[in-house]
Order: structure tokens, then C-alpha cells, then sequence
């Protein structure tokens, strides 16, 4: 058990559970607040990310800035964006499942740490992981479950907006609805 972000940090930093650790450049753990109330989740790392150790900092971070800044949020305050899986996968292809249920420990481990009162997915991958395996973006994106005292929802991960800008209006729409569940919990 872990009583700190930087204690399970610095454990995950040596993972070699999977075979993504063999071509990571540097593990892609989590930014933003430690304390934090929301917690953001996408896939895993892409090239960007896998280079600069950060999630999502390449076109898709940056409209995903855009997107928490419509709203007055950012990722140091009151933010924290991590990932299923920690490294990036070969040629940016979907984590593998074996992948997932292998890296799903540490993202366990940070929920705890952080205790969110709200987890937001990025994308269809995080949301099927943590939300239900048969969810669908395009038709359930935008709706707040409740699992174990958490709220949770799925959205379009900002990579998916970039190849489909006609998505856009409704992520907006999403992060619209975000910020009203976190007026409605007094967060």
C-alpha cells in the first residue's frame, strides 16, 4: 500500500509486468494534482507523451487544455489526468487486454491514493476498462453512473475529436455537463 502519488510512482517506474516496458522511453504515470477530485483517464501514451513522460501533451493534450479551460479547470489544479496502461504501445496500437489487466494495478493504486470523487474516460478503450465493457462513446458519452461513491462518464478521447472534429460539439457538451456535476457535489 501506497500512502503517497510520488511512493507508487517511483515503485511503477521499475514495472516490467508486461512487454510494453521493452520499448518505452520513459513511463507515463500521471500529472496534475495529487489532490484532486477529478481524475481524468485515457488508453495509454503516444508517441509525444512516451518522449516527454507526460500524458497528454501532444495535439490531443493541447485540445484537451482547451477543452478544461472552457470550463475553468487546468491539469495542476484540482486536475489529474493518468492513463490504463503507463507505457506507450508499439506504433500507438490499442493496449492489448492481457496489457491492460496487467497495468490496471497501478491505476487502482492511484485511484486509491487520490480518492476522486468524480473519473472521467477518455475514449472508448478507458471507458469499457472501468465503466462497463460494452460501452459505447458515440451513444452513452456524456452520462454519469455511479460506482462505489465515484461518478464516472465517458467521453471522446481528444485524439478521436482531432480525426472527427464533427464530435466536437458534443465532448463540448460533455465537459458542459462535467462542470454542472461538479457544481452539483460542491467541488
Amino acid at each position: 500500500m501506497y500512502e503517497t502519488m510520488e511512493a507508487l510512482q517511483a515503485s511503477c517506474a521499475g514495472c516490467t509486468r508486461c512487454r510494453l516496458c521493452e520499448g518505452r522511453t520513459n513511463l507515463v504515470f500521471g500529472v496534475g494534482d495529487p489532490k484532486a477530485d477529478l481524475l481524468f483517464v485515457g488508453e495509454g501514451p503516444g508517441y509525444q507523451e512516451d518522449v516527454q513522460g507526460e500524458p497528454f501533451v501532444g495535439p490531443s493534450g493541447q485540445l484537451l487544455d482547451k477543452l478544461l479551460a472552457a470550463i475553468d479547470l487546468d491539469r495542476q489544479n484540482g486536475v489529474y489526468i493518468a492513463n490504463i496502461v503507463k507505457c506507450r504501445p508499439p506504433q500507438n496500437r490499442d493496449p492489448q487486454p492481457d496489457e491492460q489487466d496487467i497495468c490496471l494495478t497501478w491505476l487502482r493504486e492511484q485511484v486509491r491514493v487520490l480518492r476522486p470523487k468524480i473519473i472521467v474516460c477518455l475514449g472508448r478503450i478507458a471507458a469499457q476498462k472501468l465503466i462497463d465493457p460494452e460501452f459505447r462513446v458515440t451513444k452513452e458519452h456524456g452520462q454519469f453512473v455511479e460506482r462505489k461513491g465515484v461518478w464516472m462518464m465517458g467521453t471522446f478521447h481528444p485524439a478521436a475529436l482531432l480525426r472527427n472534429p464533427a464530435q466536437k460539439p458534443d465532448a463540448f457538451d460533455d465537459f458542459l455537463a462535467l462542470r454542472d456535476k461538479l457544481q452539483e457535489l460542491g467541488l
